[in-house]
């Protein structure tokens, strides 16, 4: 296997609100590093694109060139509004000797070393290969509720919302049954002639693509068989305000014990030596 990794990074991450989620520090490293670090070391790792929006390239090859180009990183340019535009202008970038893409959330910054191993050791057999986790909650499709307008408070009707609770409420539709399930990660893999197949097909308008939420479901969508290995409950993706919180938390308990070994090796070095 010759593996390139694209990491989609031009979205503006409307749903994280002020800042910049992929700056965010994790342990003295930018959120963003972190995500590239795991498959910075790899032998089997060919060339690594953060591909981004246009708009806003100069600015980011400013602010992050010198950082990445330690870890091997090129910065393309991705696109403007939806991920696969992203995805399929950095497919561009790949070398036709690549055997492999593997396609990761720049936001996922705690992507282990062994959940890459799995990914990578299926998709020496598979074609298109991706991570997940059993769903272990409950699942309910629901729907906004509609308010009569006879049933409007009549003092929300001149005064608006001002000062009153924002609380929105939905009813439930449907409990889904969560057998056979999984929640999907990254870094999902794809054998290069197929991933370059399923991007040709939007380009030739074959595929709906406000149905397609990752780049599983767009080799799906043309019939191809996706297979699933074993993900990893900390494998996070950082979406709103609250999960650099827990990637913290997380971070600090996955590094305790070898932090730990560190401080002792630094204390008690001489002494062993």
């Amino acid at each position: 296997m010759k593996t390139t990794v694209i990491i989609p990074a031009a979205g503006v991450g409307k749903r994280y609100g002020a800042g910049d989620k992929l700056e965010e520090d994790l342990d003295g490293r930018a959120v963003l590093l972190r995500s590239i670090e795991v498959f910075a070391s790899r032998r089997d790792i060919a060339s690594i694109l953060v591909a981004v929006n246009p708009d806003t390239f100069d600015d980011f090859v400013f602010k992050w060139n010198d950082r990445l180009i330690f870890h091997g990183v090129k910065v393309v340019m991705g696109g403007r509004k939806e991920r696969w535009e992203t995805v399929r202008n950095a497919l561009e970038h790949v070398g036709d000797d690549c055997t492999q893409v593997a396609i990761h959330d720049a936001a996922r910054p705690l992507t282990s070393k062994k959940l890459v191993d799995r990914v990578f050791e299926a998709a020496e057999k598979y074609e298109a290969v991706i991570p997940g986790q059993p769903v272990s909650a409950t699942l309910k499709r629901v729907a906004d509720v509609e308010q009569n307008a006879d049933e409007a408070d009549p003092l929300d009707r001149i005064l608006g919302s001002a000062g009153r609770s924002q609380l929105k409420v939905q009813r439930v539709t449907q409990t889904l049954d969560r057998r056979n399930t999984v929640e999907v990660q990254t870094p999902q893999v794809f054998t290069l002639p197929l991933i370059r197949q399923a991007y040709a097909r939007i380009e030739h308008g074959e595929v709906d693509t406000t149905t397609i939420t990752d780049d599983a479901g767009l080799v799906e969508a043309m019939g191809h068989e996706v297979f699933v290995v074993e993900g990893e409950a900390t494998n996070l993706k950082i979406t709103r305000p609250d999960d650099i919180l827990l990637a913290r938390a997380v971070w600090n308990m996955m590094h305790k014990d070898k932090a730990a070994d560190v401080a002792k090796k630094k204390l008690f070095g001489d002494e062993e030596d």
